[in-house]
């Protein structure tokens, strides 16, 4: 009896040791950026957006139709693909130059580069064929094909990772894409990704769960005041964010869309002044909008300007609003009536530069 005693002893706690990992593993996982995300490499911002999410609520129905400029018509009929139909994820890492203060994870241009990720419905064969029909050369690493693409005065590199994905980067860096491949041969791991995206992913909210109550767009950036004589994009923030910040935004849906900005700051006392600058800039704004009306003030509008709330947290300044779908609905309305999406990359006999006019 003892034997045996000593013998299931072991294997038991085998079992609930096992167990635990399994369980840990999977909370993790919820717990952790999106995978597309965590496919990107370091950089100073990161955005997301989960447009499955967005055609389910049908929100798409209420955009204006996309007008297609003839590059972009080349490009659905030899693909296949349309952004607004077949695209399902994307993200985005912003690489900012050094220019623009902090360091930066970009090259030596001034200005900043991008590597992205997409998910969607994509049909292979198609889409490798018109990369290779306008790719300046192929590179080959660990059996995928990365497409060498001129495009303004530097290279777009492109990867077809699997059957849904495809990496896009036009940093200088050809290792960036190179990481992208590599992790993307890997196993799904909630610890992957990068270090500045999973310290601040946790305060998305409801950050890993699939329930259309969840974030369909956020971003999480890097604010870093221009220093005098510094070009920076974010020189006109400098005014609310004078020292370095990071920012999380967050776009959810339910019933409405909830907005949320949080900045995280050095100490309190920056939280303080954030909330203090915001408060008195919505209050502007908000006279104004009241001031230009002829109309009276729109029961929607009114409705968007009383959900704004600035508060302060210790060290975090937050903003909230509520969008109501009315509001949604009259601002696309407003918009242009024609959208064109990013244009791809033009078929190479239109890169060729054009020969000066003869004399």
């Amino acid at each position: 009896m003892r034997i045996r005693t000593k013998r299931i002893l072991p294997i038991a706690l085998g079992v609930l040791i096992i167990a635990a990992a399994v369980t840990l593993a999977v909370q993790l996982r919820r717990r952790a950026p999106p995978e597309p995300a965590r496919l990107l490499p370091g950089a100073d911002a990161f955005f997301y957006v989960n447009l499955a999410w967005v055609r389910t609520l049908n929100a798409v129905s209420q955009l204006p139709p996309v007008s297609r400029d003839p590059e972009y018509e080349q490009f659905v009929q030899q693909t296949g693909f349309q952004f607004e139909r077949d695209l399902d994820k994307a993200a985005f890492a912003v690489h900012y130059p050094a220019s623009w203060g902090g360091g930066g994870t970009g090259d030596s241009s001034p200005q900043p580069r991008f590597s992205e990720i997409f998910v969607g419905r994509i049909q292979n064969e198609r889409l490798k064929a018109y990369l290779k029909g306008i790719a300046r050369s192929i590179d080959t690493y660990h059996s995928t094909d990365v497409f060498n693409i001129p495009l303004e005065g530097r290279t777009l590199r492109v990867a077809v990772l699997g059957v849904d994905t495809v990496a896009v980067s036009n940093h200088d860096d050809p290792q960036l894409i190179r990481g992208i491949i590599d992790r993307s041969r890997k196993l799904a791991s909630p610890f992957g990704g990068p270090a500045f995206l999973r310290q601040y992913y946790k305060h998305v909210p409801f950050a890993g769960l699939a329930f259309p109550f969840a974030s369909l767009a956020w971003g999480i950036a890097r604010v870093q005041p221009a220093s005098p004589g510094s070009p920076s994009i974010f020189g006109g923030w400098s005014i609310l964010f004078p020292r370095p910040t990071t920012v999380v935004i967050s776009a959810r849906y339910l019933r409405a869309l909830h907005l949320k900005a949080e900045a995280f700051t050095a100490n309190d006392e920056d939280a303080q002044s954030i909330a203090d600058k915001a408060t008195t800039f919505l209050t502007l704004f908000h006279a104004a909008e009241g001031a230009v009306s002829r109309r009276g003030v729109d029961p929607d509008v009114k409705a968007f300007f009383d959900s704004l709330k600035v508060e302060q947290h210790d060290s975090r300044a937050v903003l909230t609003a509520t969008v109501p779908p009315g509001f949604m609905r009259k601002a696309i309305a407003e918009s242009p009536p024609q959208l064109t999406p990013m244009p791809p990359v033009p078929p190479r006999n239109e890169q060729k530069a054009q020969p000066p006019p003869s004399k």
